[in-house]
């Protein structure tokens, strides 16, 4: 009987893996032209990191990620005074420029990346480590891997720990870097300091009190640092931190954050519930990628009372199909640019074998134009994710 079982089991496995491949070749097949498009543009790019412009209100150097909380505005009453908030509404006044600069090297790195993972091609991979290389190693253009001084607020604070959510475009540099090592043209000194570089900002975003308060955000914030730590302890190798990570979503994201029927009651509150409940749900799909092993699949994980990254995604499916039976308010910002192609369809398609869900991602817009929506898409490139 238990080698009828075992069998059953073996064979079972075997036909979920085939079908994820067919999926994982749908998926190529559907980006294939863009892909190859994206890459020809980035060859032709050059590396802007974030010395290229400095903000005199920043109170780091010139190799400081700078960058100002976005709902925080003048004070018309008090127009010298600190800026007052306004949530949901973006100051458009405000410094964005290293933003830009890193959302512009995870396009291109993640596109680079993506074709030399179709085509085998080791000149996108040169090209990726000179963006690499500028951005992680030169001592006259690089990053410090911290992040004293994100989301800033004139006249509060310098910078803040919800400033971190800023680095989630970090993510698919780490992932393109993975897939590209073992290259055979690959600079081994570039490769070792670039992991070095992802190695210290883990350190600095488990130890620092700003990287701690994050951590204990409730909200998207919580679950965008695991998302990005998980990412850049895959690339580093660091297990502990993985099982960290693990232990995270397991135990207070998904049970603290998810309600019965799928939903996240945190996200629903603000000014932009859709917008919000879309990008938690990529956040917490790119912790189950990321995290998920053969001995634990986190994909199937389910909480005592019935919570899952399944529901998640059946509760938020319908809308992106039809945003009309959206049950509440539309978003005050962005709500006509929503939805695109998220990765919680493509990957819960592949990995609960949904073709509806599939479908639906192939049908919706793969290359978004608008800015916040590029920024509150972290993952672009589903090829360098895929096994």
């Amino acid at each position: 009987m238990k080698n009828w079982l075992t069998t059953i089991i073996i064979l079972y496995s075997f036909a979920a893996f085939a079908q994820q491949g067919k999926f994982s070749k749908e998926i190529m097949q559907t980006l294939r032209a863009q892909i190859l498009s994206e890459a020809s543009q980035a060859l032709q790019e050059q590396p802007v990191t974030v010395t290229a412009e400095h903000c005199p209100r920043s109170a780091g150097t010139k190799h400081d990620f700078y960058s100002e909380g976005d709902y925080w505005w003048p004070d018309s009453l008090n127009p010298t005074g600190p800026y007052i908030q306004r949530d949901g509404l973006t100051n458009p006044e405000n410094f964005v420029a290293h933003r830009l600069a890193m959302i512009r090297f995870s396009r291109i790195v993640g596109a680079l990346a993506s074709a030399y993972k179709i085509t085998g091609d080791q000149e996108y991979v040169t090209k990726a480590f000179e963006h690499i290389d500028a951005w992680f190693v030169n001592p006259d253009t690089r990053m410090n891997p911290s992040l004293l001084y994100a989301q800033a607020i004139k006249g509060k604070v310098t910078g803040r720990g919800i400033g971190i959510i800023d680095t989630i475009h970090l993510m698919e540099v780490a992932q393109a870097i993975k897939v590209m090592e073992k290259a055979g043209t690959i600079n081994q000194n570039q490769l070792v300091a670039s992991k070095k570089w992802f190695a210290d900002y883990t350190d600095w975003l488990t130890t620092h009190p700003y990287g701690k308060d994050e951590m204990q955000a409730k909200n998207n914030h919580g679950t965008c640092w695991v998302m990005q730590v998980a990412s850049f302890a895959s690339l580093t190798g660091n297990k502990q931190i993985l099982e960290f990570c693990k232990n995270r979503y397991k135990t207070v994201l998904l049970p603290s954050q998810m309600a019965a029927d799928g939903s996240f009651p945190l996200e629903l509150k603000r000014t932009k519930p859709y917008g919000y409940s879309l990008f938690n749900l990529d956040a917490m799909v790119m912790i189950c990628q990321i995290l998920s092993t053969g001995d634990d699949n986190i994909w199937q994980f389910r909480t005592a009372d019935g919570k899952e990254i399944r529901k998640g995604i059946e509760y938020l499916y319908p809308f992106t199909t039809d945003k009309s039976k959206w049950p509440l308010k539309p978003d005050v910002m962005y709500w006509e640019n929503w939805p695109v192609a998220h990765p919680f369809l493509v990957f819960g398609a592949r990995e609960f074998e949904n073709r509806k869900w599939l479908d639906t991602w192939t049908s919706l817009d793969h290359a978004p134009k608008v800015e916040e929506v590029i920024r509150n898409l972290p993952v672009r490139n589903p090829v360098i994710w895929l096994d």
